[in-house]
């Protein structure tokens, strides 16, 4: 199973999560875990994706979450699991 992490940092703002959320669903991207924070009003979130049912090229999907974020005025990473693994092993 080829897996995504997705962080989601910012302000915290009504929505967040159901756009990101949606856009994850309209491109069949199923969520396998998922947490989520906010601390002293900025939110932070981490989620475990599936990316194979997805149509859409890995470095697209990359490109719209951070238009997204853009949009909706936070930081949205994502981020391929063997990558993230690498990067924060000790």
């Amino acid at each position: 199973m080829e897996k995504g992490i997705i962080t989601v940092v910012g302000e915290d703002q009504v929505g967040i999560i159901a756009k990101v959320c949606t856009y994850l669903a309209e491109n069949k991207l199923n969520i396998l875990d998922i947490s989520q924070t906010i601390i002293q009003g900025y939110f932070n979130m981490m989620m475990i994706i599936e990316l194979q049912n997805s149509s859409k090229d890995f470095g697209l999907i990359c490109d719209e979450l951070e238009n997204l974020g853009k949009e909706i005025g936070v930081n949205i990473k994502l981020q391929h699991e063997n990558i993230f693994n690498k990067m924060h092993r000790i």
